[in-house]
């Protein structure tokens, strides 16, 4: 069968790879339908992903079904439709013993460390499914990049009315978005790019955007937003070591600041900055298995509205022709698609 290859960043080929066999204990062989890019594949593809490896299958956002079953699988059966939960983790390691699977010591992302679903068939743990009944494949595609976010959100823990700066409103940053607001936060965010500001402001009625500035004026617009104070939360999705280094300033004291974005740079900042606001700084990484079956469970009942989310389709064969627009802001690619039917 066909797969895509990234075999090294800037170059995809399709490459004939063995086709899958019969699964074994725990294991379901799956068909992939759709397959969502987002920004760990633009990352792979530009050589800016610190975790990644070459030559890889991409593609861990996934609308599959089950073809078959090995011994011992209970939680899905043949025809099943699912989301797939990419996080391949030891569960004998530390972190996975202390609930916490998507930061395993000896964790294996597929389309990262491991190859991916960029391929019309192949086999997983059987535990990575999470099933739905009504959702379309594109939608289960979805539900890995909102896991990003609501584990990010989780992490960041936004009081009703809490004020929070999101940095950078790419996939990701759409992501926590949709648990900002579930979660009643007041919602400011900034970004480079004004179509992506626009984007927020319609389609995710969010409270305030803010076109990124020199970091004294940016501090000066976020006080004049929040009533001479800085937002109590800030999230940095931008994976951007420049970004990073500078969201400190944008905190409140008392405040938090998360990491959801990942870089392969180094992240400094004067410690005084730190230490005389009491900050409390965390990285969230990836997602948990609760947070996908609350992900299908709010899209199922209307919650969340996938539909704006989908701006670019494409096929299988025409994937690679289309990729490397798809890395450009001026494209006005918020999720892009690919179709293995």
């Amino acid at each position: 069968m066909k797969a895509i290859v990234l075999e090294e960043p800037k170059r995809f080929s399709i490459q004939d790879v063995q086709e899958a066999s019969a699964p074994g204990a725990g294991e379901a062989l799956v068909q992939v339908h759709r397959v969502g890019i987002c920004g760990t594949d633009y990352s792979g593809y530009l050589g800016k992903m610190p975790f990644y490896s070459y030559p890889r299958i991409p593609g861990h956002e996934l609308g599959v079904e089950v073809l078959e079953v090995g011994p011992g699988v209970d939680n899905v059966t043949s025809g099943d439709h699912c989301s797939v939960e990419p996080y391949i983790n030891d569960v004998d390691s530390f972190a996975s013993q202390r609930g916490r699977t998507n930061c395993c010591e000896h964790l294996q992302v597929l389309g990262v460390h491991i190859d991916g679903g960029m391929r019309p068939r192949f086999i997983l743990p059987a535990r990575k499914l999470h099933v739905s009944r009504e959702l379309a494949y594109e939608q289960l595609a979805l539900v890995e990049t909102l896991a990003i976010g609501c584990h990010c959100v989780d992490r960041a823990a936004p009081a009703q009315g809490e004020s929070v700066l999101l940095i950078g409103a790419g996939p990701i940053g759409l992501s926590v978005i949709e648990f900002l607001k579930l979660a009643g936060a007041r919602i400011t965010v900034m970004d480079l790019v004004e179509s992506r500001l626009k984007f927020c402001r319609e389609a995710m009625r969010v409270d305030h955007t803010v076109q990124f500035s020199q970091p004294d004026q940016a501090v000066e617009e976020l006080r004049q937003l929040h009533g001479g104070n800085l937002p109590t939360v800030v999230i940095d999705a931008t994976g951007n070591a420049e970004s990073m280094s500078q969201a400190l300033q944008y905190v409140a004291h008392t405040g938090r600041l998360v990491y959801v974005g990942i870089t392969t740079g180094e992240v400094h900042f004067p410690h005084p900055l730190l230490h005389a606001r009491e900050m409390t700084i965390m990285g969230s990484r990836n997602a948990l298995p609760g947070d996908f079956e609350r992900i299908i469970r709010l899209i199922e009942n209307g919650e969340i509205d996938t539909r704006p989310w989908i701006t670019h389709r494409t096929t299988f064969d025409e994937m690679i022709g289309q990729f490397d627009g798809y890395t450009k802001p001026e494209t006005g690619v918020i999720k892009a698609i690919v179709d293995l039917d």
